[in-house]
């Protein structure tokens, strides 16, 4: 009987955890969604922005243009940004994007460039703080739904950063939406900004639907802006000059914002999946010891008969 309540016992605990996987599995789909709605929401502005920026940029192709963002000095130091959670939970998410960027400090340091990284989220910091390398800030408790003031507020401290002279090239670190159950650390190249680079090529926008009762991710390409440019004739009220100046900042904001986006994406999408697979394994282990308690049941059942058999047989 002993062994029976121990089996009994389990399996009330096993069901307490898929309640709680469930649970968790459920927020992280309806935070995708909104994840998606937060894309679709953003990507008019963006599309507008890249639209004048290539504009100007066409304008502007034969003419000297001397813009800090656009100057790319002598590379010396490289700052990397990487994007991780705060919370663990969520698979591979977290050690596949620190792997990522550990590779990519060592392909500098093989080049003889140097480096400092600057971390976003918890499981970052706390990896490489146990280590011997160059962090220059951290940032944690970022939100799960990204924010335009979010990214602004970060992004001011890495213009400073680039602006200053401390690194003389920024890049991205973080994994890139691909479906809900696929995501790869990607490498981006923030900042100096080229004027090829105010191109836009295809990009996608991610989109999270339902069918038959499970979780799908379509993606749909979104059209490049035309390749127009403004008339010859037309008349600036200021120097298309001062006007690239005062976008690029909200261009290398709008970059980053996606970025942050794409990284949540593949977080909440991580740790659907995670919760997901660990939901099935809490169904299976349940099966499993509901017939190891069945067989002990009977087992103890046929015991007590052969008892009572046998002291029946002993009476006669």
């Amino acid at each position: 009987m002993a062994n029976l309540k121990a089996i009994r016992d389990r399996i009330k605990s096993v069901k307490n955890t898929r309640k709680i996987t469930e649970a968790m599995r459920l927020v992280a789909a309806a935070k995708v969604r909104r994840a998606q709605e937060q894309v679709l929401a953003t990507r008019p502005f963006a599309d507008r922005l890249a639209q004048v920026l290539y504009r100007l940029q066409s304008r502007l192709q034969f003419e000297d243009v001397d813009l800090e963002l656009l100057k790319n000095r002598e590379v010396k130091t490289v700052g990397l940004i990487v994007f991780s959670g705060d919370r663990g939970l969520c698979g591979a998410y977290n050690s596949n994007v620190i792997r990522r960027a550990e590779i990519r400090a060592k392909e500098l340091e093989q080049d003889g460039l140097n480096y400092e990284y600057a971390l976003l989220g918890r499981k970052s910091v706390q990896y490489f703080q146990r280590r011997e390398v160059p962090i220059a800030t951290t940032r944690t408790e970022l939100a799960q739904i990204p924010s335009a003031e979010e990214a602004d507020e970060i992004v001011d401290n890495i213009l400073g950063w680039f602006l200053s002279g401390k690194v003389d090239r920024i890049e991205l670190i973080y994994t890139k939406f691909v479906s809900l159950i696929s995501s790869r650390p990607v490498i981006q190249t923030l900042l100096p900004l080229t004027p090829q680079g105010l191109e836009v090529v295809d990009d996608e926008v991610f989109r999270l639907t339902t069918a038959n009762g499970s979780f799908n991710v379509s993606r749909e390409k979104v059209a490049s802006p035309e390749e127009g440019g403004f008339p010859r004739d037309m008349i600036f009220e200021q120097d298309p000059a001062q006007i690239l100046e005062a976008l690029l900042p909200l261009f290398i904001k709008n970059q980053f914002l996606r970025a942050l986006q794409e990284s949540a994406a593949s977080e909440l999408a991580a740790r659907m999946t995670a919760m997901s697979s660990a939901s099935d394994n809490a169904s299976e282990m349940i099966n499993t010891l509901t017939l190891s308690y069945n067989k002990a049941r009977q087992a103890a059942i046929t015991q007590e008969l052969l008892e009572v058999v046998g002291g029946a047989e002993a009476l006669n």
